[in-house]
């Protein structure tokens, strides 16, 4: 049996390659920025060292009450399964991958380490009025 492979190159990131930014009059954001921030707090609010409300500008009202929900549901399981209080470590992400579907939506794929494991986190996100804004939140 033989096995036939193809020669990749070995630079494959293109220069003209542009990152989604806030649009034409604002100030240019880099959309990998906001996922990883985004995706950084939410899992702080899942840990418990974060208030929720403080991503209510950045999630739509659905992402918003979900993830309200989900650390609603992680603070009682942790306090039934919980004897001692641990000091907790915040959680770093790795890397941010962001996909532009158009000018105005992003999807983004963010790797974040934690104590024990780690996970993925997944993102839909959308300018509205030069802001934005979180439309679909999967985390792992």
């Amino acid at each position: 049996m033989t096995l036939v492979t193809s020669i990749r190159a070995t630079n494959r990131r293109s220069s003209q390659r542009t990152t989604p930014s806030a649009g034409q009059g604002g100030p240019e954001i880099d959309v990998r920025l906001v996922a990883r921030s985004i995706a950084q707090a939410a899992l702080e609010v899942l840990a418990g060292t974060r208030p929720v409300h403080q991503l209510s500008r950045s999630l739509d009202p659905e992402c918003y009450l979900s993830l309200q929900h989900r650390a609603a549901l992680t603070r009682k399981h942790a306090a039934r399964s919980r004897g001692t209080g641990q000091p907790h470590r915040s959680p770093m992400v790795r890397s941010v991958r962001v996909c532009s579907i158009s000018e105005s939506i992003c999807e983004a794929s963010i790797v974040v380490a934690e104590e024990l494991r780690c996970r993925a986190v997944a993102m839909r996100l959308e300018r509205l009025e030069g802001v934005w804004q979180v439309t679909a939140l999967e985390i792992g």
